[in-house]
């Protein structure tokens, strides 16, 4: 029986396409969770009481623990329930290695892409003027410094991972064989942004029938079995648990900055936003910090290595 302490609390909003990566992944291990939705720009006060400072989307909730990055996300999905898995043996490495690529570079082109003026205004069709408007500020401050790609290259890039997608696809029933793996669900999720958010651009899907084809499978995975939860609830829940221990996980310094050292933990692009507290583990994929909230109470935020700079602070 879970408990509320267990439960699997998602907090997303239905048009992100990370989030759209996790909930598939929660349908294919047919887990059940809770929903919060949370706002597609700031502010966020409900998304930093928890999280201290990092607002992408999604993140999960375990209790007292958070987890940022829809890879790390992956790895916790796959600890709970390892079955149907996510990382098939064979497969550990290229699985890895193929979503980092989709995760970064199909994505970016597939949303440059997706939000030229014709697909921004589909987008944001039923909404004020206002809504468009603070959604391109709010994307453009969490994407200070980043290079983007224009239009027009972003399309041909497009067009030419869809082939290569296709070319995969063609051969087995999913990119790697007969089930999903991590790369399927990485290589998915802007692609449903085309065809379900911005179908107005969805023309580009066409001259790769395999690719739609394999999209229908993926699609077909569903979503698990989905409870809708509130902000304050899920606040509550954290500040009701306590974190699980890491005493005990091992230590890999590769900063010079020892366990119990004030840090902060920032994503190396898009969505710069610190997240400040104690270093309590730093292994080998991951790094745990321990923060107290006046809301949460005492929560640990967990990040991946990869994809984020820890600093220590003055």
């Amino acid at each position: 029986m879970t408990t509320m302490s267990s439960a699997l609390i998602l907090h997303h909003y239905p048009s992100s396409p990370f989030s759209e990566k996790i909930r598939l992944a929660l349908g294919y291990k047919q887990l059940a969770w809770k929903s919060v939705i949370v706002p597609s720009v700031a502010p966020k006060p409900d998304v930093v009481a928890l999280t201290g400072g990092y607002r992408r989307t999604p993140f999960l909730q375990v209790g007292a623990d958070i987890y940022c990055d829809t890879a790390l996300i992956f790895d916790v999905l796959e600890h709970l329930q390892p079955a149907p898995t996510l990382y098939p043996p064979h497969l550990k490495g290229v699985c890895r290695v193929f979503a980092q690529w989709a995760d970064s570079s199909l994505f970016w082109a597939a949303m440059a892409y997706n939000l030229q003026p014709q697909g921004a205004a589909a987008l944001f069709a039923n909404l004020p003027p206002a809504a468009a408007q603070a959604f391109g500020e709010d994307r453009k401050a969490m994407s200070s410094g980043m290079q983007r790609l224009r239009p027009a290259d972003a399309t041909s890039a497009y067009r030419s991972y869809l082939r290569r997608i296709a070319h995969m696809v063609e051969e087995h029933d999913f990119l790697f064989g007969a089930e999903p793996c991590a790369a399927d669900f990485a290589a998915y999720h802007p692609l449903w942004f085309t065809r379900h958010c911005v179908p107005v651009m969805a023309g580009i899907l066409q001259a790769t029938p395999a690719v739609l084809e394999w999209m229908d499978r993926m699609a077909a995975l569903g979503h698990g079995r989905m409870e809708k939860f509130s902000a304050q609830d899920a606040i509550t829940v954290a500040a009701g648990a306590e974190p699980l221990p890491v005493a005990g996980e091992a230590f890999q310094d590769d900063h010079g900055i020892a366990l119990g050292s004030n840090v902060t933990v920032t994503a190396e692009s898009f969505g710069l936003e610190p997240t400040e507290g104690e270093l309590v583990a730093a292994t080998r994929t991951r790094y745990t910090l321990r923060r107290t909230d006046p809301r949460a109470g005492t929560v640990h935020v967990h990040f991946p290595r990869i994809g984020y700079a820890l600093k220590a602070t003055p």
